[in-house]
């Protein structure tokens, strides 16, 4: 069984830059422990930045059902990485999703997938927690949506501040969430017990 995912054009190209990176920083890439390691970050970085060759709407459309359910739907503790687009370091962290149906639900996993698709591009946490909520919303036409991510910044603590229990917390919503009562509901739903 095969393991390795398809990596796409220009896998050939980025090792050879990485190459030349590895040079500048003052390394021989050519001694024994660096010698791979040029495709192995050309590898990794196509895998991390999958989510640009995904649609997080077709992933929500191909598992679209009628139901009349019209009560908050949560997906909590969704766990995700993604890399800082100024210092292409990691974020982690997780993301907690709420959408009240609109006479569709999709399948759960879907609301993970969504999540998956927009952390796997060169991101900052504002922008994806409105991707994300963007994307649900456009696509379900729900009663409303809400996003809330919380993260770890590499960036502000490898280097910079330094800063090693800082997290940043976002969050975006849409239609019955406008409702301050309905997002209180949301936040107290998602608050660890």
């Amino acid at each position: 069984m095969n393991l390795e995912p398809e990596y796409r054009e220009g896998l050939d190209q980025l090792a050879a830059h990485y190459k030349e990176v590895l040079a500048l920083l003052g390394e021989d890439p050519t001694r024994e422990g660096l010698e791979k390691t040029p495709m192995r970050v050309a590898k990794a970085m196509q895998v991390l930045t999958r989510g640009y060759t995904q649609d997080a709407r077709k992933v929500l459309t191909d598992a679209l059902f009628e139901e009349k359910y019209n009560q908050m739907v949560i997906v909590k503790d969704i766990d995700f990485f993604s890399m800082c687009e100024h210092h292409m370091l990691p974020f982690f962290g997780k993301v907690h999703v709420a959408y009240i149906p609109n006479g569709y639900i999709t399948g759960l996993s879907k609301i993970a997938r969504v999540v998956d698709i927009f952390s796997h591009r060169l991101q900052v946490q504002e922008r994806m927690t409105q991707q994300i909520k963007d994307c649900i919303q456009d696509t379900l036409k729900p009663l409303g949506v809400m996003v809330v991510v919380e993260a770890k910044h590499l960036c502000m603590q490898m280097r910079g501040v330094e800063k090693q229990n800082s997290v940043t917390t976002t969050s975006d919503f849409s239609g019955a969430f406008n409702q301050a009562k309905t997002r209180e509901e949301f936040m107290n739903l998602i608050r660890p017990k």
